[in-house]
């Protein structure tokens, strides 16, 4: 498919994007290392969670290590274009971001350790980029599938503004969205660390502490 040209760091428009396709791409059957189906169930009393931070090679990594992540893959979501391939995603033509969703056990880690992870693995004053990485598949997002977590994500940016501030970073620009469709990103993306564990990763954090979450011992 030829892709027009579009300015990467500029959304798309949903009247501009491109149409996709209706069936889902082929993915990953199970996760690389636990072997868990991919498309498994939450369990019962587990919780899910979303979020965008740059590249999802390394973001996966930051979450599937972490204790209380039953579950962890690869994805686009907040955009237009449904099951929309990589190299789509790329373009800019798209509106979606790289997102990481994970599966987590909310009594050995809870949402504030999640969000903990999320605003110190990244910087999010970058606005449509994340590092070395441009576009706006890069954004920061938080993608929330209850009034709780959107609290708890929003109280979290307010304790954390001033910290970045003072350490002389800018404004954060991270959405903070109810959770859209997410789409399996194709099978070699998934775990892709794990996988290539020399491979590229651009994922930086800023080096300041956000003065909130607790995991749980």
């Amino acid at each position: 498919m030829f892709l027009r040209s579009q300015n990467k760091s500029e959304m798309v428009s949903s009247g501009g994007a491109l149409p996709g396709r209706t069936l889902p791409l082929k993915t990953a059957s199970s996760h690389f290392l636990s072997g868990r189906l991919l498309k498994s169930d939450v369990p019962e009393g587990f919780q899910e969670a979303m979020f965008g931070m740059g590249c999802f090679w390394g973001v996966e990594r930051m979450f599937w290590k972490l204790e209380g992540v039953w579950l962890s893959m690869v994805g686009y979501a907040a955009g237009y274009t449904p099951n929309a391939t990589y190299d789509e995603v790329c373009s800019g033509q798209t509106g979606h971001n790289e997102v990481v969703r994970v599966i987590f056990d909310p009594t050995i880690l809870d949402y504030d350790g999640l969000l903990k992870v999320f605003w110190e693995g990244h910087d999010p004053t970058q606005g449509m980029q994340q590092g070395n990485d441009r576009g706006t598949q890069y954004r920061s997002g938080i993608y929330t599938y209850s009034l709780q977590q959107e609290q708890a994500a929003k109280v979290s940016g307010e304790v954390f503004t001033p910290e970045l501030q003072s350490a002389g970073f800018g404004v954060i620009t991270t959405e903070i969205l109810p959770v859209p469709t997410f789409y399996y990103a194709e099978d070699y993306h998934q775990q892709y660390l794990a996988k290539n564990p020399r491979g590229y990763c651009g994922i930086g954090g800023t080096g300041v502490s956000c003065p909130i979450g607790l995991i749980r011992s």
